[in-house]
């Protein structure tokens, strides 16, 4: 059964496209401002920050409430890249996280200007989850937020610790989307299967996840 899914033609601040280069080539993907110390961090998957082989992309930015092409709140450059030991080593899904410490535009810090998203970590599993991103791959062409609502469905047992599986027909360039709940994140879309269709499948964010969203946070002041 595919989640709830829609188009949210009116973007909130806090999620955004995400842009980058890596190996010479230009790649999307999505992300989410988070609340924290130095106002700055945005939050995505592993494999939008890191090619999982140690090596980080490069011309990071972040448009937060992009929609059809427009940039209502600016662009937001990334100057330093973060993401777990796990996926920097060996690219493990279990540990597909990221983060953007990105720079001041028009001397404003990012959450001043677009507000934030708290994390949560170390959360009870069953959960509803709504997932956002911008999908880029057909039938999507990466010019509009949507969202999937689903309850958890999967326990991916490949990836240890398990991933989490929810019913979402979203495709490619929605990558490091965040699921809330509540208002609050707790994971970020990361992968899928062919041989499942319409489920995007998040790492669960405990101590590891924790622990890159304190030195995201923290660790690199404006």
């Amino acid at each position: 059964m595919l989640g709830l899914r829609g188009d949210t033609s009116q973007p909130t601040s806090t999620n955004g496209k995400v842009f980058f280069t890596e190996g010479g080539l230009n790649y999307v993907c999505s992300g989410t401002a988070l609340l924290s110390g130095n106002k700055s961090v945005v939050w995505t998957a592993g494999h939008c920050v890191n090619d999982g082989a140690g090596t980080f992309v490069t011309n990071w930015a972040f448009v937060p409430a992009y929609a059809d092409g427009s940039a209502p709140y600016g662009t937001w450059t990334a100057r330093t890249l973060l993401t777990t030991s796990g996926w920097n080593a060996s690219g493990d899904f279990s540990y597909d996280n990221g983060a953007a410490v990105v720079s001041t535009n028009g001397g404003r810090s990012l959450t001043d200007v677009v507000g934030g998203v708290n994390p949560t970590f170390n959360y009870p599993r069953q959960q509803t989850y709504v997932s956002h991103g911008y999908p880029a791959a057909p039938p999507f062409n990466g010019e509009r937020l949507y969202t999937c609502t689903s309850p958890l469905q999967y326990d991916d047992t490949s990836a240890n610790p398990p991933t989490m599986g929810i019913d979402c027909d979203m495709t490619g360039g929605s990558s490091g989307g965040g699921w809330t709940v509540n208002g609050s994140l707790e994971s970020v879309n990361s992968y899928g299967y062919t041989t499942l269709p319409n489920v995007m499948f998040g790492p669960y964010q405990g101590t590891v996840s924790q622990s890159l969203y304190t030195q995201a946070s923290s660790g690199y002041e404006p």
